[in-house]
């Protein structure tokens, strides 16, 4: 019987008809002449923040997915059983079932259910995914929360693995190099916080706002939105001509009706891509960017988190987990109302200006903070921290993925680039920030993802 090769597996599931097995060992298998085994437990690893442990980033899936591809059209490798095993550690089994189940709701075109259902076959339970915060869990993510976010962030086209730039992705996600991703394309893009001016503070270098220009217009980004307190001269940006809106809430906290209410209207009326930062670009980011997506998606609460964070690891933290949950069902309402109207307008003989009708969105102008109870001197103030000295959260989390980034790059944990000759950042020979004017050829979206080689042109997809 197949079984009795496998090691006394504690678990083994097949996702392809006697093809693609993926198996719970408690001990490194071997190769037979009729079994090809494989694992990922080391090579795509989760950098944490606190305690958080994934899931797995989008650049991850990717990747996953083209080793996958190449393995099942391998020569070599056409009259063996494939098998993606595991170990027993709880943290690599829910990172690698994510990894087999979105490979089989992106490729094998199994809904998130069919893939799930054979992810927990004899019994197998997942360790829940948790947040980046410091601290109790107190919201649980599964395993099918995250494949139902891949699914839908499918139908909706957030990611096309035929175009997407795995090398893209992984250069500005680093600090050192912007620090930004895409949460939906062409629609929004999270980024950690300008500064006044380019430096590195508590390990974490801090980008002025001219460093985003170059990139911002290339990718036609003409509206930015920023929700920590006043950080840099709002007219550092409009005088660029971007349009700079300022929607403050505290640190690790969650907005009130009118933020929510005011970034939705200016979302859905920008002429460009919005490019959103609070602090650290996770926290506050991640909430607002999840009430657009459960709005005009109606995706759940924890689809809308589970996707930002593949997007964008460390999203939505604390307290805002279970704001979304209790907004999800306003947010479906008012996008369903949102789309009766607007069906009803462009059926109409008025098709002009259908979406600042339905929003209001007039009655706001660039940094109007008439909807705040304080008054603006107050409003930038964190009382939250009444010590400026002290670090805020979004102050800890920047410079944790600035070491966890240094630290991936010695231990070779995942592939980065290493040369600054071609990045809109660059580093002088005194370790302080300055801008480079060109950016690197092959970056930007549709350039192309490669599923052969990565950037140092090691194979990525070795058997």
């Amino acid at each position: 019987m197949f079984c009795t090769s496998f090691h006394s597996p504690v678990s083994l599931l097949e996702c392809l008809s006697d093809r693609l097995y993926f198996a719970i060992l408690r001990q490194k298998p071997k190769n037979t002449a009729n079994t090809h085994y494989f694992s990922i437990d080391d090579e795509l690893v989760y950098e944490n923040f606190y305690a958080d442990f994934g899931p797995l980033n989008l650049a991850m899936i990717h990747r996953y997915c083209c080793k996958i591809n190449k393995k099942l059209k391998s020569f070599s490798l056409a009259r063996k059983k494939i098998v993606h095993y595991t170990s027993c550690d709880q943290k690599k089994q829910a990172n690698a079932a994510v990894l087999i189940g979105s490979f089989s709701v992106i490729y094998l075109k199994k809904t998130p259910e069919e893939a799930y259902r054979l992810l927990v076959g004899g019994n197998n339970t997942y360790q829940p995914f948790r947040d980046a915060s410091f601290g109790t869990c107190t919201y649980n993510l599964t395993v099918l929360d995250c494949l139902c976010a891949v699914s839908k962030a499918l139908q909706y086209e957030f990611f096309d693995f035929n175009t997407f730039d795995v090398d893209e992705y992984e250069h500005y996600e680093r600090a050192e190099n912007g620090d930004f991703n895409w949460i939906i394309p062409r629609k929004f893009l999270a980024f950690s916080g300008p500064h006044p001016k380019s430096k590195i503070e508590n390990g974490y270098p801090l980008h002025a706002p001219e460093a985003y220009f170059q990139y911002f217009r290339k990718h036609t980004i003409t509206t930015i939105i920023r929700l920590n307190k006043k950080m840099y001269d709002a007219k550092r940006f409009t005088d660029a001509r971007f349009e700079h809106y300022d929607l403050f809430f505290v640190d690790g906290s969650t907005p009130n009706d009118a933020i929510v209410k005011k970034f939705l209207n200016i979302s859905e009326n920008a002429e460009g891509v919005i490019a959103i930062h609070c602090k650290a670009g996770l926290g506050r980011t991640g909430t607002l960017i999840a009430c657009y997506i459960m709005k005009h998606y109606k995706l759940t609460a924890a689809e809308a988190i589970a996707w930002i964070r593949i997007c964008r690891p460390g999203s939505v933290i604390g307290p805002q987990q279970h704001f979304l949950e209790e907004k999800q069902a306003s947010m479906w309402a008012q996008g369903d109302l949102f789309r009766a109207k607007l069906k009803e307008q462009q059926n109409g003989k008025d098709k002009v200006g259908v979406t600042r009708i339905l929003s209001g969105v007039d009655d706001i102008s660039i940094n109007d903070n008439k909807t705040n109870d304080k008054p603006e001197n107050h409003m930038y103030n964190d009382d939250h921290y009444p010590n400026k000295n002290e670090m805020t959260q979004g102050d800890k989390l920047r410079a944790l993925k600035s070491k966890r980034q240094a630290r991936a790059a010695t231990t070779g944990q995942s592939p980065v680039k290493t040369a600054f000759s071609a990045l809109p950042f660059q580093y002088n020979n005194n370790n302080n920030l300055h801008l480079y004017s060109t950016l690197h050829a092959g970056f930007g979206p549709g350039a192309g993802g490669d599923c052969k080689h990565d950037q140092k042109g090691r194979s990525l997809d070795g058997i």
